[in-house]
């Protein structure tokens, strides 16, 4: 019992004048809060409280040695953390914890307590020794960043759902006007046709059948932009394989057929009309030359992105024509060599006595 009495006595423990136990005097000394229990005894109680202990908890040393630890629990102590000192206490085992305690006043206070036995030569336990931290600063600046954390999601949440609903009726709104522009489209087409039907002059009708193209393509671009669920953004490689298949649907030429490869090849939507355009050009001219007088054939349809850039690649295998200046004539040259300006990219004609190969070169994303 001559240890454990040292323990309790060690305010009369007077290291600096050579008497007492060394150890005992430091642990007594240090600004650190510090207690020791026994768990020999019952309910392992307190053997040992510094000074420093007993200024953060607001007892005096009488009130607190012989007493188990949690009488500084109180109503607000999360029970999740009692039970895991007394966890580690049964396993005898250290344990790190951040714990709500109570001082004597009743003021609470965040306690970093750190426990650990202490064994004696035979391995046992003897002590279990607990060392404690203020941290109710840190404890309360980590909860006022987390209260400006929720605050500033909750906001975030608000703005998001905001711009989303905003954006919702921006797509609706697009997508109404490329719908009746698509409906303007087609009854300017209607009219049209009525009106080359009664032209009888065939040069002024050609020449009004290849607007009327032009305006289904059109018409063609503005229906797939109102179905799209991205109003920024415009799948041309799809469309190129869908207008290729219209334009060469509506010239009754069943003897020609498609083979396409392409992939998804997004673009802003600012340039699709451009690109409508473009394509049916092209198509157009390959219907009309590369498979002139009921010659059969392919129409290949490539679409990529390619280091950055999008690759649209229109091949026939049709007549071929050895001079690439002569494959577009009139309005149908100008018009592509413009829109492709207009998109920023290019338009390279490559021919040959076995087909044809036309390659439009733009920025992907761009």
């Amino acid at each position: 019992m001559k240890q454990r009495d040292d323990w309790h006595l060690t305010g009369d423990i007077e290291h600096e004048s050579g008497r007492g136990d060394p150890f005992a005097a430091a642990i007594r000394a240090t600004r650190m809060p510090m207690v020791i229990t026994d768990p020999r005894l019952p309910d392992n109680p307190i053997v040992f409280a510094n000074e420093a202990f007993q200024n953060l908890t607001g007892y005096g040393r009488e009130e607190i040695i012989g007493r188990n630890c949690r009488f500084l629990q109180g109503p607000e102590t999360d029970e999740g953390a009692v039970a895991t000192l007394r966890e580690a206490i049964a396993g005898e085992n250290a344990v790190q914890i951040d714990i709500l305690n109570y001082r004597k006043d009743g003021s609470k206070f965040w306690n970093a307590l750190y426990l650990s036995p202490t064994r004696g030569v035979d391995g046992d336990v003897q002590f279990f020794f607990a060392s404690q931290l203020d941290v109710t600063d840190r404890i309360e600046a980590q909860r006022q960043i987390t209260e400006q954390k929720e605050i500033v999601e909750v906001e975030v949440q608000k703005r998001t759902l905001a711009l989303k609903e905003a954006l919702q009726a921006k797509t609706l709104l697009l997508h109404e006007v490329d719908h009746r522009v698509k409906n303007n489209l087609t009854m300017i087409g209607s009219l049209l046709r009525l009106q080359s039907r009664q032209i009888g002059d065939p040069a002024i009708s050609s020449k009004l059948d290849a607007m009327l193209e032009r305006v289904d393509a059109l018409a063609t671009v503005h229906r797939r932009l109102y179905q799209s669920d991205d109003i920024t953004r415009f799948d041309v490689g799809a469309f190129t394989a869908n207008l290729v298949a219209d334009v060469i649907g509506a010239s009754g030429r069943t003897d020609i057929k498609v083979d396409a490869d392409v992939e998804e090849l997004e673009i802003p939507s600012s340039k699709a009309s451009a690109l409508g355009l473009i394509i049916n050009e092209l198509v157009t001219n390959a219907v009309k030359h590369a498979f002139a007088n009921g010659r059969s054939g392919t129409l290949h349809v490539f679409a990529r992105a390619i280091d950055g850039r999008a690759i649209l690649r229109i091949s026939d295998d049709g007549l071929g024509m050895p001079k690439a200046d002569t494959l577009v004539d009139g309005l149908g040259r100008t018009l592509v060599a413009r829109l492709s300006r207009q998109v920023g990219g290019t338009t390279s004609w490559h021919g040959a006595t076995s087909g044809t190969t036309v390659t439009i070169d733009l920025p992907a994303g761009g």
